[in-house]
């Protein structure tokens, strides 16, 4: 047998069975609510036990603050704020808490005290009827539970016993005893059977000390009787020589019954103390035992890192070595370079690769034994693991075959330099004899001197150039080969490139050369070309100049304007060839310099020449502008003399036209008519006036003519005196017929004016003499509109009839003085007299008859109104229904509405009618008996109003009052019910606490009803005293809500007494009901089959599915718990409800063992999901990298070029040594979906066909890319034979060229 310390959780529940203990340590302190609870405290746990727990806690706790420097003096008191709380946790657990809150209001102990708990809970310790504020109020029996509860976790928790006969591990309690009984043994007077009477004679702390430290104990000097001394020497010595901290004293352990759980506290630091020290005494012993394995492990790890060192350091150089791409720049150095790296791997790597496995050996063997010797293998630092060692030399074996790689395509690089040098040579010499052909060539110059040659010259010229332009072209042909040695460093580049540049400096001076002839061929063309259009420009002079010399200048006016247009139409001739003579003379001017046109000295013609021709342009020139000038003039003058001639007969014709009209001796008929020839007439004159001013301009025109002798003038004096008698004859004409039209227009004007002021008079006397006053109040509105219209015009005609006086007294005497122009004039005043008193007439009797209609309309709306209301009235007969009066009452407060509105019509009918018996109307009789009748029937309605009023408020009051109470019944009756749903309800803890609810918002309730039937007592009595005949009814209504009123305080009673009957059951009920619900809801979600559709999917999965399992481990302690709670609560239980909860807790257990199924089988599909997932995206990732080289072996492209056959070429070997890379990529795809089908994973079938996909793939990508290099091959040689056919052909070209040039015959 032996007593263990495990560091794993155990079940406090079971810790303390023994001895008539609770199950739960804690329930003396957490169940302050249940009946035999308070009987067990006030049995068990006296004042003078708890002082005790008190002092030997408040000293176990402040041992343990020591630590921070903190100390409580009161454990009631400094526990309250929660910061001493937070500072033991930590201590305790070695953990950091969340920081204590500032302050000391209540608000922040409460905070601080529920973190302390919450870390509590969080170590899966149960507090249950614990909260914050016990702590903070300083309950005594919480405080103690809590800090109890703490000892239990911390201190005794580890504790544990295994018996190795029969595997039985006990609880902490149990193992604890057992090992002060195993350490006591054998000593005189001390049997230790518990954890209170045992110890309270002081021998068994001795003996404990003495047996692990007998120096310090004269144990056989000790007496069974002396107990305060044996305490007393055991605690001292406990504090001085071991360090223990004193948690009791003498006199609290020597007493009838020491309290147990201080005996423990202080028994723990005991067991702790010298259980450490045993195993630093073991610890000992063992390291002189296995010091020399130790030495030589010690050699071993030496030897291996620095053989390890030693390889890592020369696979660290080989691999620089290795990747230097710096490689001799000549075909013979990479061919010596590459034979120093095949001597590497035959002779230098070899003997590396036997000492890598050697190296592995010996890790091997060190690892096994110190795993021989348990202890923990040796594991090479970062670095130098063996992983490490062969990722290096992976590293090695890659940087080796890009070595390798990279040394090949340098020596096919510098062999193809090589090849492409030559080439260059061959065309740089047939390049350079070309140009210097070419050269002599252009520098001929054989023009002409016509304008013919000269164009033949510059034909056959464009034709070089053409030649020549286009072997441009093979020049940078030969420009890329150099660019392109230089570019791929070519050792010999300096001679390439030196002649590179001879051949472009022949190049350049033919350009040169070329350029140089087609500027002189240019300037021989343009000279030419300006002697050209000189002669054309003289000739054309000569043809003008003939036209200019006519001597027609014309006969009349549209001849000569006809003249003078083709005149401007030559001299816009001349113009165009004075600019043709600026524009080739300026043209010409600089080839008269001494040093060419273009300064170079090359002068295509003698200038003397071209002064010559010049000078004779500008004199042709002048002559043709002084002959334009003088036709012109001539020209000019001949137009105005025609122009003069042509006015004066217009002037004439005009004359004759206006004398026809006032010779006219027609002189009208009426006003209109004679109005109209007067308007004639003054255009006539118009007409004339204007004449007489184009008259006098003609004289100045023909006097200006006649002052300048134009030929042909003589004729204008004799013609002008003429002009002028006719003007005369025409002015005594306009005179006479002036005076005859003015004579006749004002006597027709009087007449007219008269006769359209007797039609007005005659139609406003019809509309004032009618005598139709209306049928009612509109009509006679109307009419009064229309009268009021007809004044106003009247009124404003009166302007009218002056102006008619004025009009006649401005006629002649004897036309004012006729009889008829007199009897008109007062027959108009007389007529505008009786129209004036027939309108005040007819205005008045309108007025009357509209008071009259406007009386008897008001009168008969407002009877008719009363006659509908008192019909209303008659209807509103109150019953037995409130919705029914209330539906009257608002009728009626309509009714009263209508009544104000009607009233004021009464009182206008009253005031209108006051009105016209005053002015004493002819119908006073019939107004007077109207507005009476109209009275009595108002005062009547008023009466009628005011009795139904009275009558629909005792109706609508009594009817209120019966719905209140009514609904007060039906209130009372609904809280009834609900205390008689609340029968069941103490079933169960959540019943009881929702029953405890409803009786306080009950209480509430009472209050409201009782003051409702206090306003209802109050109503029923005044109702009473208003209708008596009611009052049965009414005393009934309110005993029916007494009665009920009654049966609910009862309800009330009995189940505020049923709150105090509830027990532990309910709560253990509670907790397996949570406890159900929540393995429900695992199992739900363990069941899941959602399988993961991508890997951070698979991933996230998982750590729910773990988190799932912690979550289980973490409610393993309350499934125990709960078990064992079950077992007590159900044992010798026959009661039905007991046998449903056995079936209860037997499902439970059930459930628990297949939630533990469950998850392994999803933990199981998981796992096959994740590596699902990962051969997903592998193979991904290999049908990408397959698809690249599929796109890229498509592309079936044929080269054209020796150039693009090599760069092809190329281009494949790059891609045949990125497939070799990738190859093993895609294998280990293969390797892996292998794999998973042969573990039997449960997607196999498409792992298999994928992996088999991706293989097929590989190999046919593998086979296509050989065949596609060999046909590369092919073509490369292809190529290079066109390329050769090529160049000998343009060598044949450029001989042929030559032979057949014929210009050294010019």
């Amino acid at each position: 047998m032996a007593v263990v310390a495990d560091d794993a959780g155990i079940d406090l529940s079971d810790s303390f069975r023994s001895n008539g203990s609770s199950a739960d340590p804690r329930e003396n302190y957490f169940l302050p609510y249940s009946g035999h609870g308070i009987e067990y405290r006030i049995r068990d746990l006296q004042d003078e036990r708890e002082n005790v727990q008190k002092k030997t806690f408040t000293k176990w706790v402040n041992s343990h603050l020591v630590r921070v420097n903190c100390k409580i003096q009161d454990l009631y008191l400094d526990m309250r704020d929660g910061k001493m709380l937070i500072r033991l946790l930590e201590v305790l657990s070695g953990e950091r808490l969340p920081k204590a809150t500032r302050g000391k209001m209540r608000i922040h102990c409460l905070e601080n005290v529920e973190k302390g708990l919450n870390f509590l809970r969080d170590q899966h310790v149960h507090l249950e009827n614990l909260g914050s504020h016990d702590i903070v109020d300083g309950n005594p029996r919480l405080t103690l539970g809590l800090i109890w509860t703490i000892i239990l976790r911390f201190q005794i928790q580890d504790i544990t016993f295994e018996d190795a006969d029969n595997q039985e591990t006990r609880s902490a309690k149990e193992a604890l005893l057992l090992w002060c009984q195993m350490k006591t043994a054998g000593y005189p007077n001390v049997n230790v059977r518990n954890f209170t009477t045992s110890w309270r004679d002081g021998l068994a702390f001795n003996a404990l000390i003495h047996k692990h430290r007998p120096d310090l104990i004269q144990y056989e000097k000790l007496q069974k009787s002396n107990a305060l001394f044996n305490l007393a020497n055991a605690f001292d010595t406990a504090e001085q020589q071991l360090g223990l901290t004193k948690l009791l004293d003498a006199e609290d352990v020597n007493v009838e019954v020491p309290d147990e759980k201080s005996i423990i506290t202080y028994v723990v630091t005991y067991y702790h103390y010298f259980n450490k020290m045993k195993q630093e005494t073991i610890q000992g012993k063992r390291i002189g035992k296995v010091v020399n394995e130790l030495m030589e492990n010690e050699a071993m790890i030496g030897d291996y890192e620095r053989l390890s060192s030693d390889l890592l350091e020369w696979i660290k150089r080989t691999i620089e070595s290795l990747n230097d791409r710096r490689f001799a720049n000549s075909l013979t150095g990479v061919q010596k370079q590459l034979t120093d790296f095949n001597n590497y791997r035959t002779q230098e790597k070899p003997p590396k690769f036997v000492e890598k496995g050697e190296l592995e050996v010996l890790l091997f063997t060190l690892q096994s034994r110190m795993r021989a010797n348990n202890q923990k293998p040796y594991t090479p630092r970062e670095g130098k693991l063996i992983a490490d060692i062969n990722r290096a030399w992976g590293n090695l074996e890659r940087s080796e075959h890009e070595r390798e790689l990279a040394l090949k395509e340098e020596l096919i690089r510098q062999e193809k330099l090589e090849q492409l040098a030559a080439r260059f040579d061959r065309k740089a010499g047939m390049r350079e004899t070309w140009l210097s052909e070419n050269q002599r060539l252009v520098s001929q110059d054989n023009f002409g001197t016509d304008l013919a040659s000269v164009e033949a010259a510059t034909k056959k010229h464009e034709a070089i150039e053409t030649d020549i332009y286009a072997y441009e072209e093979r020049v940078q042909a030969v420009v890329a080969v150099a660019a392109e040695l230089e570019a791929e460093n070519y050792h010999d580049i300096d001679r390439i490139n030196e002649r590179k540049e001879n051949v472009l400096r022949l190049w350049n001076y033919l350009l040169e050369l070329l350029l140089a002839r087609r500027v002189r061929l240019e300037l021989s063309m343009a000279i030419q070309r300006i002697f050209h259009e000189m002669v054309y420009v003289l000739d054309w002079m000569d043809e003008i100049k003939g036209r200019l010399q006519s001597e027609d200048v014309g006969q009349h006016l549209m001849d000569v304007e006809d003249l003078l247009q083709k005149h401007h139409l030559i001299e816009s001739d001349v113009n165009i060839v004075g600019e043709r003579v600026k524009m080739v003379n300026a043209q010409a001017d600089k080839f008269t310099a001494p040093d060419g046109p273009d300064g170079s000295g090359y002068k295509p013609v003698d200038p003397a020449v071209v002064d010559e021709r010049m000078t004779l342009l500008q004199d042709r020139y002048a002559e043709l502008l002084a002959l334009a000038a003088n036709r012109k003039a001539r020209l000019e003058d001949n137009k105005r003399l025609c122009q003069y001639f042509w006015d004066v007969a217009e002037l004439e014709q005009s004359f004759k036209e206006l004398e026809q009209v006032l010779q006219s001796p027609d002189t009208g008929r009426d006003i209109t008519s004679v109005s109209l020839l007067l308007a004639k007439h003054k255009n006539a004159e118009n007409e004339l006036e204007s004449l007489e001013r184009n008259m006098d301009s003609l004289v100045d025109q023909g006097n200006e003519l006649i002052k300048e002798e134009i030929p042909g003038s003589q004729a204008i004096e004799p013609r002008m005196r003429a002009v002028q008698e006719y003007y005369d004859r025409l002015r005594q004409l306009a005179a006479l017929r002036r005076q005859r039209l003015t004579g006749g227009v004002d006597y027709y004007q009087f007449f007219t004016d008269a006769d359209d002021v007797d039609a007005y008079l005659l139609d406003t006397l019809r509309v004032v003499s009618s005598d139709d006053v209306g049928k009612d109040e509109g009509t006679v509105q109307m009419l009064i509109r229309k009268h009021d219209d007809v004044s106003e015009e009247l009124v404003g005609f009166q302007k009218h009839v002056d102006t008619l006086l004025a009009q006649a007294d401005t006629l002649p005497v004897d036309a004012r003085e006729h009889p008829d122009i007199r009897h008109r004039l007062e027959t108009t005043q007389k007529r505008q007299g009786e129209l004036a008193d027939l309108a005040k007439l007819r205005k008045q009797r309108l007025l009357d008859a509209l008071s009259l209609y406007k009386l008897f309309s008001d009168a008969d709306s407002v009877e008719a109104w009363i006659d509908e209301k008192a019909k209303l009235l008659n209807t509103l007969q109150p019953g037995n229904d409130l919705e029914e009066v209330e539906i009257m009452k608002h009728r009626f407060e309509t009714l009263e509405a209508d009544m104000g509105n009607q009233a004021s019509k009464v009182a206008t009918v009253n005031e209108l009618a006051r009105q016209l018996l005053h002015v004493d109307h002819p119908n006073s009789d019939e107004i007077l008996q109207r507005q009476n009748k109209l009275n009595a029937r108002w005062a009547q309605l008023r009466d009628m109003v005011d009795q139904k009023r009275a009558e629909l408020d005792r109706a609508h009051r009594l009817q209120t009052f019966r719905i209140d109470c009514q609904e007060t019944v039906t209130w009372i009756q609904d809280k009834t019910r609900v205390l008689e749903d609340s029968d069941e309800l103490t079933n169960d803890l959540s019943g009881v606490m929702k029953l405890q609810r409803r009786l306080s918002m009950m209480e509430r309730d009472l209050g409201a009803i009782q003051a409702k039937l206090d306003s209802l007592q109050k109503e029923a009595d005044s109702i009473e005293k208003e209708k008596p005949q009611e009052a049965a009814a009414i005393r009934e209504d309110i005993k029916r809500i007494h009665g009920v009123w009654e049966i609910l305080n009862k309800k009330v009673r009995e189940h505020e007494a049923k709150l105090d009957e509830a027990g532990d059951l309910q709560r253990f009920l509670r907790d397996l009901d949570h406890f159900q619900a929540w393995l429900t809801a695992t199992q739900r979600q363990v069941a899941s089959e959602e399988e993961p559709q991508s890997l951070a999917e698979a991933e996230q999965l998982l750590n729910q599915h773990s988190a799932i399992r912690e979550e289980i481990d973490g409610y393993a302690e309350d499934y125990n718990k709960m078990r064992a709670m079950g077992d007590r609560v159900t044992q010798d239980q026959t009661d039905p409800q007991y046998m449903f909860l056995r079936q209860r807790l037997a499902g439970l257990e059930e459930g628990w063992e297949e939630l533990q199924r469950m998850w392994e089988n999803r933990q199981h599909m998981l796992s096959q999901g994740l590596n699902l997932q990962m051969f997903l995206r592998d193979a991904k990732q290999a049908e990408v990298l397959l698809s690249q080289q599929e796109n890229y072996l498509a592309k079936e492209d044929v080269p054209s070029s020796l150039e693009q056959a090599e760069h092809m070429l190329k281009r494949h070997q790059d891609f045949l040594t990125t497939m070799d890379a990738n190859d093993e990529k895609i294998k280990a795809v293969v390797m892996f979906g292998d794999q998973l089908c042969s573990d039997g994973h449960y997607a196999a079938d498409k792992i298999h066909k994928k992996a088999r996909n991706i293989q097929e793939r590989r190999d046919a990508n593998r086979e296509k890319a050989g065949a596609v290099l060999d046909k590369l091959k092919d073509s490369l040689a292809l190529q290079q034979f066109l390329s050769d056919c090529e160049e000998l052909r343009e060598w044949i070209e450029e001989k042929m060229i030559r032979a057949q040039d014929e210009t050294y015959r010019f």
